[in-house]
């Protein structure tokens, strides 16, 4: 297929996710058009989709070849088959940029928001039809995790949520749609909590941002990589499952609730924090330590796939 004949998506917001979404999209092979309120965002993503390149086995020039930067939102998204809009996190910009996107796009069109903290029916109200905005929630960086949360509104059509996950498992995503709507979702509200408790041990001098990232990283990293929380006490309770761990250890588990931190995060444990971990990663090579993290990342990706595929 020639990048002339290949379906057409629109990015709106050059950002972080913009960015990861983009260079994902065109390694897919689309032809991806990317709207930027600033011209000079165009150099930045550019940058960007380099930096990615080496995550996805791809060549930079051939993934750039397939890109399109724009001012013109309009022009964006007219005929393109999905709009992904990661701009900022204001309400009321995703609200006017929606309506104007639902004026230009196809009628078809699946009209998907990256938004890590806004509902759909919130984000879509301006539309005429505002059951046509999901969330398609992705985790950072999109171009290597997996996980896209999905989640419509309660004027969604079934057949929008299920084009959406179609096309984000098209895309090597693992789609997971919500049950009902929440703030936050549901990886983001797992991640909120563990990171109160770790700020709350670093600020009563527990251990170091270093050594909260070492005992992640260290243990409940890998062990979740492979299995989720409940799986993992599934397996703890021994050939008894979770039922032997709720009637052994588990129960005095909501008892320890109460000994967790709800720490301050005012100016001064603020600048604790950035303090501790400038000082364990530094501030410079940036670069370098993106492509580090992508690699390793893809690394556990890839070894998880090898084996399940040796398991079948």
């Amino acid at each position: 297929m020639s990048t002339t004949d290949s379906p057409a998506v629109a990015v709106l917001g050059g950002g972080t996710i913009g960015a990861g979404w983009a260079a994902l999209l065109a390694d897919a092979g689309y032809r991806v058009r990317v709207a930027v309120r600033r011209a000079e965002t165009g150099q930045a993503l550019t940058a960007a989709v380099r930096l990615h390149a080496p995550a996805l086995a791809a060549d930079a020039d051939a993934l750039l070849d397939r890109l399109t930067v724009t001012t013109d939102v309009a022009g964006a998204v007219t005929g393109a088959e999905v709009v992904l809009e990661s701009i900022s996190e204001r309400l009321a910009d995703k609200q006017e940029l929606f309506a104007a996107v639902e004026r230009a796009a196809p009628a078809d069109a699946l009209l998907l928001s990256s938004t890590s903290t806004l509902l759909p029916d919130a984000i879509g109200a301006r539309l005429t039809q505002p059951g046509r905005v999901l969330v398609a929630h992705p985790f950072n960086p999109p171009h290597v995790i997996p996980l896209v949360e999905v989640l419509g509104g309660p004027d969604t059509e079934p057949k929008l949520v299920e084009r959406t996950t179609e096309f984000l498992t098209a895309l090597g995503r693992t789609p997971v749609v919500l049950r009902r709507p929440i703030a936050g979702f549901i990886a983001n509200r797992l991640q909120t909590a563990l990171l109160r408790e770790s700020i709350h041990l670093i600020q009563e001098r527990v251990a170091t941002a270093a050594d909260v990232d070492d005992a992640i990283t260290g243990s409940l990293g890998p062990r979740w990589a492979v299995v989720g929380p409940f799986q993992a006490l599934h397996l703890g309770g021994g050939p008894g499952g979770i039922r032997q761990w709720f009637g052994h250890i588990g129960a005095g588990l909501a008892a320890g609730w109460s000994q967790l931190g709800t720490p301050d995060l005012d100016d001064e444990g603020i600048a604790e924090l950035i303090a501790q971990t400038e000082t364990a990663y530094g501030t410079d090579g940036y670069e370098q330590r993106v492509a580090a993290r992508d690699r390793r990342q893809l690394a556990v990706l890839a070894a998880l796939r090898d084996e399940e595929e040796d398991a079948r």
